[in-house]
């Protein structure tokens, strides 16, 4: 690995080509987390997750983060950046920064996400670091209700997790203050700028005190990511492990080239059905929605993520993709950032993206922290050039392959095929209690209007059992003053919008 004080492209693999200037690193010398300064505590709760040794973006960052400097911290999908402003933030927070007893709504840290699922993820990874000085960690969202997090704002929280909305809305209601913050994290700051987030990130990031340390992680500087780095950040260190945009290098990927929609969902299937998870990213939410259903009914069972989800939904649908219960996620892009679960074998880009840095970040939910994956573009005739600009801009070399569900290189990428899982029986329709079927809404109006019109007709009454469910009720002559579901003589409206005008319209 290489190494170097404004700059460290660190690799993986301890290759020992280094530019000019970086000293270079075997795994035998590169330092233990407690050598570079983290804490007992730390790093015993570090320990307890498995992590013994650092990935080499927090190798570069930790010294300067530990000692309170401003970092930009630049480094592609899955490089370990959670850990690496983690845990400086629960070494500092718990040891020079502590802030004695914690008070209603005004934490000591921040971090800032783009996304609920990424915001979601920084809390677990945060947790267990923090509960070694016991620190409270909240997380601070919108698409759910704000009582819960008003409510553990109001109990006194260390340090608070946020996307730029919500926070926003629970500034302007004075239910949180930014005003003792003493460490500020911007994560994916250029995602940040892709949602269009940065005049809230600024007018946050201004509310916090200006002799804070700010550290700021993201793939790119480009979309006003600089902009921000310029204003808030001083005096900063700059630490890059790969150049922007770069893919990793343990990831193989593959572009499978098909002659047609059907052939595509075939091939589709094919790559969803092996033993290991699998990522597959859609354009819309509705082909995710609809892809994870089919699968399922194969008998490969699936969940989908998508924008539409509640986040209960999104949770459920994560826990079950990540205990094993789904081995495969349908996702469209807002999958892309923010999701990591362990050992995901493959990402099959079922519709390849718009650009390039999607590529790199769906790409990203494999192969990470060093471990291996594959990814998979499906092809169709039409999407050929299109992707042809687009893997160009994405540094990636690889040459389309022809491919069927049967082809033999797609067999070995798939392995084994895990067993057919018969899907639940779909809930029976509920029925009227007597087994007879449901009748369609407002079709039992309609019925009593009818007879009570005949009823009207022979001068009778309507029954009250009529009357009282919405149908007719008649005070004589029903057929010139009568109520018939729900419509009024004289040209009123019934409950179900039809118009009646005179007698009652119910017999129609």
């Amino acid at each position: 690995m290489c190494s170097s004080m404004m700059g460290s492209p660190l690799s993986p693999s301890g290759t020992t080509t280094c530019p000019k200037g970086y000293e270079i690193l075997s795994e035998a010398n590169v330092p233990t987390f407690a050598e570079l300064g983290v804490r007992a505590p730390v790093v015993k709760a570090l320990d307890a997750k498995g992590i013994t040794a650092p990935f080499p973006i927090q190798v570069g960052t930790l010294p300067d983060t530990l000692a309170g400097r401003d970092v930009l911290g630049r480094g592609k999908t899955g490089s370990g950046k959670t850990l690496a402003f983690s845990i400086p933030m629960v070494s500092r927070l718990g040891g020079e920064l502590s802030g004695g007893k914690r008070r209603p709504g005004r934490p000591l840290g921040l971090i800032l996400s783009p996304t609920r699922e990424l915001a979601t993820q920084i809390t677990a990874t945060l947790e267990p670091l923090a509960a070694a000085y016991d620190l409270k960690v909240t997380t601070i969202f919108g698409g759910v209700s704000q009582h819960r997090q008003v409510q553990a704002l109001k109990a006194g929280v260390d340090i608070v997790v946020a996307c730029p909305g919500r926070l926003e809305d629970l500034m302007k209601q004075k239910l949180i203050s930014l005003d003792a913050v003493e460490i500020t994290v911007l994560d994916e700051a250029d995602h940040m700028a892709d949602l269009g987030f940065l005049p809230g990130v600024t007018r946050i990031l201004n509310a916090t005190p200006d002799g804070g340390q700010r550290l700021l992680f993201s793939a790119t500087l480009d979309n006003g990511v600089d902009k921000l780095v310029k204003r808030f950040l001083k005096n900063e260190v700059l630490h890059s492990i790969d150049e922007a945009n770069s893919p990793v290098a343990a990831m193989t990927h593959h572009v499978f080239d098909v002659d047609g929609v059907e052939a595509k969902r075939q091939l589709v299937q094919k790559l969803a059905s092996g033993t290991g998870r699998r990522i597959l990213f859609m354009r819309t939410k509705h082909q995710a929605r609809k892809l994870a259903r089919q699968l399922t009914e194969a008998g490969i069972p699936s969940v989908d993520l998508h924008g539409n989800l509640s986040q209960a939904a999104r949770d459920r649908n994560l826990a079950a993709f990540s205990a094993g219960d789904a081995r495969v996620l349908v996702a469209t892009d807002v999958a892309a950032r923010g999701v990591h679960v362990d050992d995901v074998q493959l990402v099959v880009h079922v519709d390849p993206p718009a650009e390039h840095k999607a590529y790199l970040h769906r790409s990203g939910r494999t192969a990470r922290a060093g471990s291996a994956g594959d990814v998979v573009t499906v092809v169709l005739p039409e999407q050929r050039r299109d992707l042809s600009v687009l893997m160009r801009k994405a540094a990636i070399k690889v040459s389309p392959i022809r491919s069927t569900a049967d082809s033999a290189h797609v067999v070995e990428l798939v392995g084994d095929i895990a067993p057919h899982v018969t899907p639940a029986p779909k809930a029976p329709a509920q029925n009227n209690g007597g087994g007879r079927r449901p009748r369609p809404a407002g079709q039992g109006a309609r019925r009593q209007g009818a007879r009570a019109q005949a009823a009207g007709s022979h001068g009778g009454r309507g029954r009250s059992g009529d009357s009282r469910s919405g149908g007719a009720r008649s005070g004589g002559n029903s057929s010139g003053g009568g109520r018939s579901g729900g419509a009024r003589s004289g040209g009123g409206r019934s409950r179900s919008g039809a118009a009646a005008s005179g007698a009652s319209r119910g017999g129609r």
